[in-house]
C-alpha cells in the first residue's frame, strides 16, 4: 500500500483536532545562553505538554482521528517510554480502553504513569521481538487498533503541531533543532516548518552512542538501532520506513552530540531557564554547545521534546 506523507493541511486539521485537549506550550528565551553559542535561541517547551512529552500531541491526534467502530475495541501500542503514558492519556480522554505492552524492565515512574492514566499494562521482556509478538497477542485477544510510536501518518501529524505553534509565535527563524528517535517529531517539524517556509533550516541532533539517523542520513538508507548507549532513553528507536523519507528530504545536517555535553545541557537549562528537561530534550542545546560554529548569528528555533526524567537519579 502506497504512503502517503502528511500535509500542512493535514497537520493543521490535527492542530484543531486536539485543541480542546492538549497545551500551547510557551516559547522560552535565554540571553546569557544564547550569548553562550552567539546565536538567539528559541526553545519551544514540551515539557510543559500532557504527560510532559510532545507524545501527547502525535497520540491525542491518532486516538481523536479514528471512527467510532476503529476506536470501539480500545487501542494498543509497545512502548516503554512517553508515548506509553500519551496513548493512555488519549484514550481516557476518548473513553476507550488502552493496552501497553511495556518491557519488564521499564523505569518505575513509566509504570506508574501509565498506570495512573488507565492504562492497561502487558509485561514482556526488554527486546524488540518480545515487545512484538507480545503486542500480537494482546491485539489478536482484545482486537484493539494498533497506534505506532513514530511510523503512522497521524502521529507525524500531531507532532508537527509543535512547530506550527512555534513558527506562528517566532515566524522568522532560521533553524529548526529537534531531536531524533524514531523520527516522529522531526518528520512533524519538517512538514510544518517546509511548508510554511520553503527556506527554514532543519537539523536533528542525537547522541554519538545513538547515531543511526546520522549513519541513515549518510548511507541514504535506514541504518537500524544496533547496541544503542546514552543516557538520552527516548531517541533509542531506529528510524520508520514512514519517517525517513521525510527526513532525506528535508533534514540538512544531524548534529550528534557527547554524553558530557547532553548533561551540561541540561544542567544549564535548570541553572538559567529554571525548568527541568530530560536527557532526550537536551540534545537540542547539546548540538549548539558541541557545534557553536554551525548557526552564528542566526535565529534558532529549539524543540524540548519533554521534561520526564528521575530526580533522585540526577546525571551530574
Amino acid at each position: 500500500m502506497r504512503y502517503l506523507t502528511p500535509t500542512l493541511s493535514d497537520l493543521e486539521k490535527a492542530a484543531e483536532r486536539i485543541a480542546p485537549f492538549a497545551e500551547i506550550t510557551p516559547i522560552l528565551t535565554c540571553s546569557a545562553i544564547s550569548e553562550m553559542v552567539g546565536a538567539e535561541l528559541f526553545f519551544k517547551c514540551e515539557n510543559f505538554q500532557k504527560v510532559g512529552a510532545f507524545k501527547f500531541r502525535g497520540a491525542c491526534n491518532a486516538v481523536f482521528s479514528l471512527t467510532d467502530d476503529e476506536a470501539a475495541k480500545g487501542v494498543a501500542t509497545h512502548s516503554s517510554g512517553n508515548h506509553a503514558a500519551a496513548l493512555s492519556l488519549a484514550g481516557k480522554l476518548r473513553g476507550i480502553p488502552v493496552y501497553i505492552v511495556m518491557p519488564s524492565n521499564a523505569p518505575e515512574i513509566k509504570k506508574r504513569a501509565v498506570k495512573g492514566y488507565g492504562g492497561r499494562i502487558t509485561y514482556c521482556e526488554p527486546t524488540l521481538s518480545a515487545r512484538e509478538s507480545t503486542l500480537k497477542i494482546v491485539i489478536e485477544k482484545t482486537h484493539a487498533f494498533e497506534i505506532h510510536p513514530f511510523n503512522d501518518e497521524q502521529i507525524i501529524a500531531g507532532q508537527g503541531t509543535a512547530t506550527l505553534e512555534l513558527l506562528n509565535t517566532i515566524p522568522d527563524l532560521d533553524v529548526i533543532i529537534a531531536p531524533i528517535g524514531g523520527g516522529g517529531l522531526i518528520s512533524g517539524t519538517c512538514i510544518a516548518a517546509k511548508g510554511i517556509n520553503p527556506n527554514i533550516t532543519i537539523m536533528g541532533a542525537e547522541p554519538k552512542g545513538a547515531d543511526d539517523a546520522y549513519l541513515s542520513l549518510a548511507k541514504g538508507e535506514i541504518v537500524p538501532q544496533t547496541n544503542p548507549n546514552t543516557i538520552a532513553d527516548g531517541l533509542l528507536s531506529s528510524l520508520g520506513k514512514k519517517t525517513f523519507p521525510i527526513i532525506a528530504e528535508h533534514v540538512s545536517k544531524i548534529l550528534t552530540v557527547s554524553e558530557k555535553n547532553i548533561i551540561r545541557a541540561m544542567r544549564l537549562v535548570w541553572e538559567r531557564l529554571n525548568i527541568i528537561i530530560e536527557p532526550s530534550s537536551a540534545v537540542v542545546l547539546a548540538a549548539l554547545l558541541e557545534h557553536p560554529e554551525e548557526n552564528k548569528e542566526k535565529k534558532v528555533g529549539l524543540i524540548f521534546s519533554g521534561g520526564n526524567t528521575d530526580l533522585d537519579h540526577l546525571y551530574w
